[in-house]
């Protein structure tokens, strides 16, 4: 069975079956997607992360399918109904679907009206309409016998009540016309919304959708999700328009034998009947659910783009900085942070208006960047966050000397800080601290290392999605996890320095297993090498294999500890550096790496990995990995725009071309932080000149891009871009 399973991944996936087959053994191994695509690449012939979890998911779903499939059949035989050809039609069945059509007649069902109508003995009639075979005589002549006081059937139009009940349910049981209306419901379908209730729409969020309608097979995800929230809130009333003449055609073209027989009126009001109170209804919710599930399923993949895009956003090293919760009421929160992230100093200032203490609050920032040498500001973009910035902005023109030349301001997202903030994980690091505070250090952290900080946030609590509140909490919440895990492990984890928050997405390592690495190592000191990881309780030789590639030992005993290089392949490496005439430190001295990487340049690949005995594809990551020991991924990336400077929205105008950062990526187009206090929106159309079909394709958070004002809506708070250069 589980070749057939291969076989159809294959031709769903376009991958061949060997590559499927090795996928799925590692998979049945319990080895992660990270570390199977990572350093599995000869068995799954280099497929990426992408590819095998999508094998993943078909695996499981197939396989759960097979185990229905089986719960069925044993079903269906113990009722002594089960035949060779149904059997091997639920065999060949690929949807789950399919199965449950071919069960439901087989089901057993509450009280039915076909099912009383059957106790009260209307079965032999009801074959008879389903037959078609009856030519002669009258309706009267072959009901007449069924009515009955004592069945409470009382007349002639009862007993044909009863009759069609039968035959409607018959109908609606049969997995071909159900098949066959489903196909054409989602082709031809329409989705229409009417206003139910305007008052409870106060500011007019569904306005569009009064009056709405369009095609199924068109209606784009986001208003989908639209649709749905307007629906829950009682604003919209929806539901599914499909041509029911047709539908009735359909189904007289597959049941219908002969037109000349007595029962063709009654089979024509039993088949009505089938489709309005049977099979109408669970096609609408099937339809309904069905485009749910792919408003979620396009929903959770833009939450997923966008939050590894931001997870994945370069860290600022070796910069004191410090960060600024804002605030009126209550003031602002301000600490600094050494380069390593160590909470340094703190202090609350009351600049805004109750208070207006601008002056004292300019002489606290003052003395805390001279006494820290603070070199950075990262100001969250929350309540207060404007006021703030003309604060910081008036605040760096009055320094005086090096200060003004070096110090800089960034706005910092500070979606999910709130959350950490008032966790048990913050707690727990800064018991003495209160939860703005919090704030303020996450904010700072935020800036140096964004991933980092980021993992110590629920994924669902960031802010970079669109309708993520209305989605499946827990399908969210599992496709995020992978979101998260896939960007730790791309990047490695700094093994002596890491927080249990980072340690837990490693590959293998659970949270358990992340809290005895911390333990530990403050029990121990530090690591020195990889080998020492096999020390820590419940880190046991499976766990060490899945992850001691993603952790990494700067200064340690092996300098091949601070590469993404295997301990598996430790010896192969260093034969090939002996090979070329080097040692392993020469890997931490910058004059032997420049000839060492020329060296490797050099090399036939081929050659080497048959002389060492090691795939080409490994031969090669550790190539990679040797000319570049200390590679950080994430320096690949844009850096966060550095502001001495502030605009207002009266300063933007028509034409005015701008640098900005990308702050979110949704269906519709792309939010961008151009320095004032609303974001900008780039609409799709104005994002290339090309046709535009999803943005996430063009442009990701965290990008800086050069925009064009189009036009500044004050009154609204809405400035609009584009992105073309002409």
């Amino acid at each position: 069975m589980l070749d057939k399973i291969i076989l159809r991944i294959s031709e769903e996936l376009k991958i061949k079956q060997e590559q499927i087959a090795g996928t799925v053994r590692l998979l049945d191994e319990d080895n992660t997607v990270p570390f199977i695509a990572r350093y599995r690449k000869e068995i799954t012939g280099g497929l990426d992360e992408v590819q095998i979890q999508n094998i993943a998911e078909r695996l499981e779903y197939l396989r759960n399918l097979q185990k229905r499939k089986e719960e069925v059949i044993c079903l269906i035989a113990e009722q002594d109904k089960l035949t060779d050809e149904l059997e091997e039609k639920i065999n060949n069945a690929f949807v789950l679907q399919e199965v449950e059509d071919l069960y439901r007649p087989y089901k057993q069902k509450r009280k039915t009206r076909a099912s009383i109508a059957k106790e009260k003995g209307l079965e032999p009639l009801a074959q008879l309409i389903w037959e078609q075979n009856t030519f002669t005589g009258t309706l009267e002549q072959y009901g007449r016998e069924y009515i009955s006081e004592e069945q409470e059937i009382f007349s002639l139009d009862d007993v044909y009540q009863g009759a069609r009940d039968i035959v409607a349910e018959w109908i609606s049981d049969d997995a071909e016309i159900r098949k066959i209306i489903r196909n054409y419901a989602y082709e031809n379908a329409f989705l229409e919304s009417i206003v139910r209730d305007k008052s409870i729409d106060k500011e007019g969020k569904y306005e569009q959708y009064y009056e709405y309608k369009e095609s199924v097979q068109k209606i784009p995800p986001h208003r989908i999700m639209a649709v749905n929230r307007g629906e829950k809130e009682d604003v919209l009333q929806v539901k599914i328009i499909v041509d029911e003449e047709k539908i009735y055609q359909i189904i007289r073209s597959v049941i219908e034998k002969n037109s000349k027989n007595i029962f063709r009126k009654e089979l024509g009001k039993a088949l009505e009947d089938a489709y309005k109170r049977l099979i109408a209804p669970s096609i609408e919710r099937e339809i309904r659910s069905s485009l749910t599930e792919k408003a979620e399923e396009h929903a959770i993949e833009v939450f997923s783009r966008n939050l590894k895009a931001l997870l994945l956003q370069p860290p600022l090293k070796d910069r004191v900085v410090m960060g600024i919760d804002p605030g009126f009421r209550t003031g602002s929160k301000v600490c600094v942070v050494d380069k390593t992230g160590k909470l340094l100093d703190t202090a609350s200032i009351y600049p805004h208006p109750p208070q207006n203490e601008k002056e004292k609050a300019a002489q606290i920032i003052q003395a805390l960047i001279k006494k820290h040498n603070v070199d950075t500001i990262a100001i969250g973009n929350g309540t207060a966050s404007r006021e703030t910035e003309f604060f910081i902005s008036d605040l760096l023109k009055n320094l005086s000397g090096d200060l003004k030349d070096v110090l800089k301001y960034t706005i910092v997202d500070e979606a999910g800080a709130s959350v950490y903030s008032a966790s048990a994980l913050a707690r727990d690091e800064f018991p003495d601290l209160d939860v703005s505070m919090r704030g303020a250090v996450s904010i700072a952290r935020r800036l140096q290392d964004p991933l980092a900080e980021l993992v110590k946030i629920e994924p669902r609590s960031i802010g970079v999605g669109l309708y993520q509140h209305d989605i499946n909490p827990k399908k969210l919440e599992v496709s995020l996890r992978k979101v998260v895990e896939s960007a730790v492990n791309f990047v490695g984890v700094d093994l002596n320095t890491a927080s249990v928050s980072l340690l837990q997405y490693v590959s293998g390592i659970n949270i358990s297993v992340a809290k005895n690495i911390v333990k530990y190592r403050e029990e121990n000191g530090v690591f020195r090498n990889r080998e020492e990881l096999k020390r820590v309780p419940r880190l046991g030789e499976k766990t060490f294999i899945q992850a001691a590639g993603f952790l990494r030992i700067p200064g340690g005993d092996n300098p091949l500890a601070e590469t993404p290089i295997h301990p598996e392949s430790y010896q192969q490496t260093e034969r090939l550096l002996k090979d070329l005439g080097y040692e392993l430190e020469d890997i931490r001295n910058k004059n032997s790496l420049k000839d060492l990487s020329d060296s490797l340049d050099r090399l036939d690949v081929l050659a080497k990995a048959e002389e060492l005995n090691i795939g080409v594809p490994t031969l090669k990551d550790i190539i990679s990995a040797l000319k570049q020991p200390g590679r950080d991924p994430r320096e690949e990336f844009p850096a966060p725009v550095f502001r001495i400077d502030v605009l207002k929205m009266e300063d933007l105008k028509a034409d005015m071309v701008l640098k900005g950062t990308v702050r979110n990526v949704v269906d519709f187009g792309v939010f961008v932080d151009i320095g004032v206090e609303q974001d900008g929106l780039v609409h799709v159309s104005e994002i290339s000149e090309e046709y535009v079909e999803n943005p996430l394709d063009i442009v990701q958070v965290g990008d800086i891009v050069n925009i064009r004002i189009l036009s500044v809506d004050e009154r609204r708070k809405r400035i609009s871009l584009s992105m073309k250069t002409n």
